[in-house]
């Protein structure tokens, strides 16, 4: 599937996002609402079950979400025993960034409330606030670099042990052609192949692309990713056709 064979809808729109995070954004303030698990928790225990099978925690990796929005999964990767200060969660929403980041600290002052009285769990959200969340459109901008990161040898861009996408793709997806009629989406897999370190990992989940259209977007010479594995998902049938709800396919850098 080209991202050209979706028809362009509001969730493709920065508009649409700025507005769901303002009202999210106010009701943490209001009620600590976390706000919408994007794909539900199961995707988030997934892709952490994936990340401690394929990333060690030791060395400690460097992390980016690509389109982190409330940064649940970034809190969850802490929770399992990554180092905070070496995870970054970006959007293209501002207030995205306030709502991560206001979380951040509300787990890293009362990590007990989530943890239910786990010392160890209650340790690894006590450094919640040592995320990073960063204002960046990906498609535009180069991602902010942590202390002690690497860059390309040839270019200061930052590159990245572990990429991670949980619906961001399926997002830019929708969006509008730009005024040259390419879709903006055509240009994230190359984005992302160039913040990857060589070795390093990107892990993708999606509703819109199957497994097969993830590797024809993702695995290819511009990219320098290839295929890695898959996460597994329950199959349905229908009309004789059987599909998953979602796709999670890992690449590595060559």
């Amino acid at each position: 599937m080209s991202s050209t064979d979706l028809p362009p809808s509001k969730l493709g729109t920065k508009g649409h996002w700025d507005e769901v995070y303002s009202s999210e954004l106010a009701n943490f303030a209001e009620i600590g609402d976390e706000g919408e698990v994007w794909f539900g928790e199961d995707s988030v225990e997934k892709m952490v079950d994936w990340a401690l099978e394929n990333v060690p925690t030791e060395p400690a990796p460097y992390i980016l979400e690509v389109g982190a929005g409330n940064g649940n999964l970034l809190f969850a990767l802490c929770e399992a025993g990554y180092a905070p200060d070496r995870m970054c969660g970006i959007d293209y929403s501002a207030d995205a960034v306030k709502l991560a980041q206001a979380i951040a600290q509300s787990k890293a002052a009362a990590p007990t409330a989530d943890a239910a009285g786990d010392e160890e769990t209650s340790a690894s959200l006590a450094g919640a606030d040592r995320i990073s969340f960063a204002a960046c459109d990906f498609l535009q901008d180069d991602v902010p670099r942590l202390p002690g990161m690497d860059a390309e040898s040839d270019s200061d861009i930052a590159v990245w042990d572990f990429v991670l996408d949980k619906g961001t793709f399926d997002a830019i997806a929708l969006a509008e052609k730009d005024e040259s009629g390419r879709a903006p989406a055509d240009g994230y897999p190359a984005r992302i192949g160039r913040v990857v370190k060589p070795g390093g990992y990107f892990l993708i989940t999606s509703c819109n692309f199957t497994e097969e259209e993830l590797k024809a977007k993702f695995a290819n010479e511009e990219t320098g990713l290839t295929y890695h594995s898959r996460i597994a998902w329950p199959t349905f049938s229908f009309g004789g056709q059987s599909g998953n709800v979602y796709s999670s396919v890992a690449f590595q850098k060559a």
